[in-house]
């Protein structure tokens, strides 16, 4: 089965920057689109950012100018480069395949003020 396995949380000032990875397994990379999403303690589930299988992007208004997505196809893993940290970030990340209910595990993303 397909397996999506995020990385590279923790605990960052306000300000820094940190990168998540998620590596995909039994898929077809190159074929298909990926999200970031993210939800915070007592929150719903946001979409963040997503890159297509052609490598367009999109992003939510509240991370534009601070996040980047990128894949590389030959690692069959896409990133989310964070930088400009701001507390309201805090949340745990998940990768997800774009078209498809198929999520990774989550990592923790926590900045402090």
């Amino acid at each position: 089965q397909v397996q999506l396995v995020e990385s590279g949380g923790g605990l960052v000032q306000a300000g820094g920057s940190l990168r998540l990875s998620c590596t995909a397994s039994r898929i077809l990379f190159n074929l298909v689109g990926f999200d970031w999403y993210r939800q915070a303690h007592g929150k719903q589930r946001e979409l963040v950012a997503s890159i297509s299988s052609g490598g367009s992007t999109n992003y939510a208004d509240s991370v534009k100018g601070r996040f980047t997505i990128s894949r590389d196809n030959a690692k069959r893993t896409v990133y989310l480069e964070m930088n400009t940290l701001k507390p309201e970030d805090t949340a745990v990340y998940y990768c997800k395949v774009g078209n498809l209910e198929i999520w990774g595990q989550g990592t923790l993303v926590t900045v402090s003020s």
